[in-house]
């Protein structure tokens, strides 16, 4: 976790430096809007969403209102922190790509093995969070249905707090990774077989993104801690497939 926090700290301090910024401050600039309009959504329709939820619970189950409407509301903030998390990165991929290779070279003084160009490489980062998403969201669709199984759902808060941390470092991780060629199906297995710092930077990361309005700016930090993370703990491990595609 130190070396996670340090990552992060080393990363910040980098990316708001002259010739980073401007890899920066648009990708915040748009993810600012969408923070306003979706909070701005979710307030105007909240009372509407809890009412219709409570319609549905049965009358013999009324007695537990004190717990569905508080199940309910952590539900929804589960749901509005994802969707505004991929929403904004996949706004940010071809910025943050960009980003994670120029601090590679800050930072390490190598160049990203990455040879496409820049519209090729922004398209292509699009692609990439596309495969993220199909990655993640049935986990996420499965994990929700089993937070609703009575008993099992005990487990419930560790299990979303450990997939929200391997979720965090695939997603910033794979930044310096798709840059140096490493393909979606090697980049995981890299991460697992280093679990404890892919699951200590995540978490990170994760504590990171629900500092409200502050997560915006210091987000970019974590993909060039990424960089450092990726320098650290996975440059050196060999492939471990061999694909003819990279996602």
């Amino acid at each position: 976790m130190l070396n996670a926090m340090d990552a992060m700290r080393r990363g910040t301090r980098l990316v708001y430096s002259r010739g980073l910024r401007r890899y920066v401050f648009l990708p915040i600039l748009i993810n600012l809007l969408v923070y306003a309009a979706m909070f701005g959504y979710v307030l105007s329709e909240f009372g509407g969403w809890l009412e219709s939820w409570m319609a549905m619970v049965p009358g013999w189950l009324s007695w537990l209102e004190w717990l569905i409407w508080p199940l309910f509301v952590v539900s929804l903030v589960l749901i509005v922190f994802f969707s505004f998390t991929l929403v904004t990165h996949l706004i940010a991929a071809p910025f943050y790509g960009f980003l994670a290779a120029r601090a590679e070279v800050e930072l390490t003084g190598r160049e990203p093995l990455d040879d496409r160009g820049w519209l090729k490489t922004g398209v292509d980062a699009l692609g990439r969070e596309m495969v993220k998403l199909a990655y993640i969201l049935p986990r996420m669709i499965a994990l929700f249905i089993f937070s609703w199984i009575p008993v099992l759902n005990l487990v419930a808060p560790l299990l979303w707090a450990m997939f929200t941390a391997w979720v965090m470092a695939i997603t910033y991780l794979d930044y310096p990774m798709d840059n140096n060629k490493v393909s979606f199906r090697d980049m995981r297995q890299r991460l697992s077989a280093r679990w404890w710092p892919s699951l200590s930077f995540g978490g990170l990361v994760t504590l990171v993104t629900w500092i409200p309005l502050a997560n915006l700016f210091l987000l970019p930090g974590a993909v060039a801690g990424a960089v450092l993370m990726w320098d650290q703990h996975y440059r050196q491990l060999p492939a471990v497939t061999h694909q003819k595609g990279r996602s």
